[in-house]
């Protein structure tokens, strides 16, 4: 199940795990009442499927998402942004967006930079796990720069230091900041 899960991931741009996994039970034939494997083994069957079906396309797309992260990790500067997600851990899709981190205890102020870098964005909000047992809605934002989708979370500034814990496994997020992804392309931030 955890193989057909990542398959639909991959194959058909669903970004939600437990979708995939029910998606996935239900195409398997075993109704919505089966037993659905975890998050970390669906994460594991996506890196598996990238290495056998899309090892020769996977660096060229994961290098590009991750050069348009950098540069507009540069122009956000000012808002410690940090990369999490599918791009930063290698499991990017052809349907992965690049998602940030920001912090600022003003979201408008992010708005304001996007557009003073002319980009036109709209509204969202994510929904994060600080603490095991409380999700907190945080505001955001979704758009398009350097010819890649991008969606973002502000969090206030006391919270950068305080990762939110991952939905794959429960631990802290993994977050590279923009000298952390220089690094991983081997560049200089400037």
């Amino acid at each position: 199940m955890a193989a057909e899960a990542a398959r639909i991931i991959q194959e058909e741009g669903l970004t939600d795990f437990r979708g995939a996994k029910t998606k996935a039970a239900l195409r398997l034939g075993l109704g919505r009442n089966a037993p659905l494997p975890d998050n970390e083994e669906i994460e594991a069957a996506l890196a598996e499927r990238t290495r056998i079906f899309h090892s020769d396309t996977q660096p060229e797309l994961l290098a590009g998402l991750r050069h348009a992260a950098f540069e507009l990790m540069r122009g956000l500067a000012a808002f410690h942004p940090r990369l999490v997600g599918d791009v930063l851990s290698g499991n990017a899709t052809l349907y992965s967006s690049v998602e940030l981190h920001l912090f600022s205890d003003t979201t408008e102020a992010i708005g304001s930079a996007l557009e003073g870098l002319g980009i036109g964005y709209r509204d969202l909000s994510r929904r994060h796990r600080l603490r095991r047992d409380a999700v907190e809605a945080f505001p955001g934002y979704r758009f398009a720069a350097h010819n890649q989708e991008f969606s973002s979370t502000v969090f206030p500034l006391r919270l950068r230091g305080h990762a939110p814990l991952s939905p794959v496994d429960g631990r802290p997020m993994q977050r590279a900041s923009l000298k952390e992804l220089g690094e991983i392309l081997k560049v200089q931030p400037r």
